[in-house]
């Protein structure tokens, strides 16, 4: 099950992951939110991050 937040608007969003690679070669790992289930989604927030809803209320990943 992939992890859901709603906003203060009661839009649902859901948590993906994707490996990009970066220009120096390295692997990037990106984390969005989705209003569907995709490819790559996530069933927990990763260690050491929180989910923040901004003013528009897109929620985002904040480093504790």
């Amino acid at each position: 099950m992939a992890y859901a937040f709603t906003n203060s608007k009661g839009v649902t969003y859901y948590l993906h992951t994707r490996k990009q690679p970066a220009a120096s070669g390295k692997e990037r790992v990106l984390y969005f939110f989705s209003k569907e289930v995709k490819d790559g989604a996530m069933d927990q927030v990763p260690q050491g991050y929180q989910v923040v809803e901004m003013k528009t209320g897109l929620p985002v990943l904040k480093k504790v």
